[in-house]
């Protein structure tokens, strides 16, 4: 099968798309399918893809690419990439990453506009969550991570370090619930922000403000190797997103590598936790102090917790996501 992808955002840039993508790609590659990825990314990296990555292509190569595959995919919607495949007839499918995803209100036309595109193409929803902001069916199929990457490494009798938080730092993200837990706790009781953003700053202020700026380390951005070896450090990653997260691919990294994982309860941030940790009401800053606070009071209990995540990850498998897409092409392309 011919398979061509539309991500908006691709390597170097970093980000949950941008991971889902490669992920997916290789996998349909090692499955024995051709793949070319259509990015507006420009930036070029000096990774080796087993795939054709073609950058901020103009309309004629668009139109090359739509002719040439049996079924286009869009990883979240791209009305740029979209409309040339309506008109080739290119049979589409287009996975819902979360960033449209509510229903219209007022006259909002362009949401109102990429809801009805919805309507007419195959339908794929990372999460519940997701699938229930459509008015149409979506086939339910989660967004995999990285399982040779992320793991839980050689067994410890304790973590050294108490809680992470890995992202954006960015509003919706929540830090500042995070820090005004963080001051409920004991005092030896740290923190580790991974991750870069415009609110670098403002957070760090706001650990002064809150006097807790010398239990908080900014660890900058990390990734691969470097990533995993951080988290294998945590006995707990924090996930206070203010606003309902689509998915949490986070959430499985950090559980791979041995972490219990706290996360909001709004959307599809459960569905990635599973049984492997706990969830809190959206910016209640009281009620995570509350969960952190049991789970690090309790190894047992994060033992017992994590127990669970073997069976938890298996369905987030590269190859068990991918074996799903594939299904649903070849159901496309008959």
């Amino acid at each position: 099968m011919k398979i061509l992808i539309s991500s908006h955002a691709f390597a170097p840039s970093i980000g949950g798309i941008e991971t889902v993508s490669t992920l997916l790609a290789r996998a349909f590659v090692r499955a024995g399918h051709q793949v070319v990825v259509l990015t507006q990314t420009g930036e070029r990296t000096d990774d080796q893809f087993m795939f054709r990555v073609v950058r901020q292509p103009s309309l004629g190569e668009i139109w090359q690419w739509l002719k040439w595959c049996d079924v286009f995919w869009q990883n979240n919607l791209s009305l740029r990439t979209l409309w040339p495949a309506l008109l080739a007839r290119t049979p589409v499918l287009i996975t819902h990453q979360g960033s449209y995803c509510r229903r219209p209100s007022g006259l909002d036309l362009v949401q109102r506009l990429k809801h009805a595109v919805v309507a007419r193409t195959t339908s794929v929803a990372i999460s519940g969550a997701v699938a229930g902001c459509f008015k149409t069916k979506s086939e339910l199929i989660p967004n995999p991570f990285d399982a040779q990457l992320f793991a839980p490494g050689p067994p410890t009798t304790e973590r050294p370090n108490d809680l992470a938080f890995l992202g954006r730092l960015v509003t919706e993200k929540g830090l500042d619930v995070l820090l005004r837990a963080l001051r409920q706790l004991p005092e030896p009781v740290c923190l580790t922000i991974i991750g870069a953003g415009p609110e670098r700053e403002a957070t760090e202020a706001l650990a002064t403000q809150l006097a807790v700026r010398g239990r908080v380390t900014f660890a900058g951005p990390k990734r691969g190797a470097e990533l995993v070896a951080l988290l294998q450090q945590h006995k707990i990653l924090v996930v206070p997103s203010r606003y309902d997260e689509p998915f949490g691919v986070v959430a499985l990294e950090a559980i791979a590598c041995g972490c219990v994982v706290v996360g909001s309860s709004g959307g599809g941030l459960p569905e990635a936790i599973g049984r492997c940790g706990a969830t809190f009401p959206n910016g209640d800053a009281d009620a995570l102090a509350a969960s952190v606070g049991q789970l690090l009071r309790e190894p047992n209990e994060r033992v017992r917790l994590l127990e669970h995540a073997p069976d938890h990850l298996a369905r987030f498998r590269p190859e068990v996501v991918a074996r799903r897409y594939l299904t649903l092409f070849a159901s496309k392309v008959r």
